[in-house]
């Protein structure tokens, strides 16, 4: 409590690279979104400390660690809804998914909503938080994989006809407003799924298996018949 018999402040910081503003909240706004005052980036309400140990921490291991895994990864850019992360969760782990890089305000485990609908697979595939999804993206791609982002847009390919680099990162926006627009910039190959409705756009979680599904066909394919050409040799 303050001198004034009111709690103290909570002291955050903006999650964009290239703001990082350290700035004081009412305690009551932690867990809550908001905009930072400086550069208006919409961000989730963390403690300083949380966000630090959060920013240096590895990718966590999972109870899966040991299957063999895709070099596949997604990418999960300020994803609102802890319920469409449990489903990416459960449907990277059907995948063979590497790694669940999520970013932004896009929710972590452990919570319980996330587990119900994962059905425990948030403890069987890695994953790690990042607060600013562009930063995450440039870890990602230093790591050798190339991002594909899931979303309409003029130059996307059609799912179809995608030819799926060798190391893949899967690229999945906010529900309403998509991928962030310096995110899809960066990635070199935007990936579309054909619409045959009213509607031009798919809940998130399943646009992901969809995609991570056609995806993982292809990697799963090209590493059998490398194999089975090793074999042959």
């Amino acid at each position: 409590m303050g001198p004034t018999g009111t709690p103290e402040p909570a002291i955050v910081r903006c999650h964009a690279a290239d703001c990082g503003a350290v700035f004081e909240i009412r305690r009551d706004r932690l867990g809550r979104n908001l905009h930072c005052p400086v550069c208006r980036t919409r961000l989730t309400a963390r403690p300083l400390a949380v966000e630090r140990r959060l920013a240096s921490s590895p990718p966590r291991s999972a109870a899966g660690a040991e299957l063999p895994r895709l070099p596949l990864v997604v990418l999960v850019d300020n994803v609102r809804s802890l319920w469409n992360v449990g489903s990416i969760f459960r449907t990277a782990d059907a995948c063979g998914v590497r790694r669940v890089v999520l970013a932004g305000i896009t929710a972590h485990p452990p919570r319980a909503e996330i587990t119900k609908t994962a059905l425990g697979a948030d403890r069987a595939v890695a994953w790690c938080h990042r607060a600013d999804a562009g930063e995450a993206l440039r870890g990602i791609v230093a790591d050798g994989y190339v991002p594909a982002a899931v979303e309409t847009t003029p130059r996307a390919v059609l799912l179809d006809d995608v030819d799926w680099p060798e190391r893949t990162c899967l690229v999945l926006g906010n529900e309403v407003a998509g991928i962030s627009p310096a995110v899809l910039e960066a990635c070199p190959l935007h990936v579309r799924i054909p619409m045959r409705g009213v509607k031009d756009s798919l809940n998130v979680a399943v646009a992901f298996g969809i995609a991570a599904h056609a995806a993982a066909r292809a990697l799963a394919g090209r590493a059998a018949a490398a194999a089975s050409g090793g074999a042959a040799s």
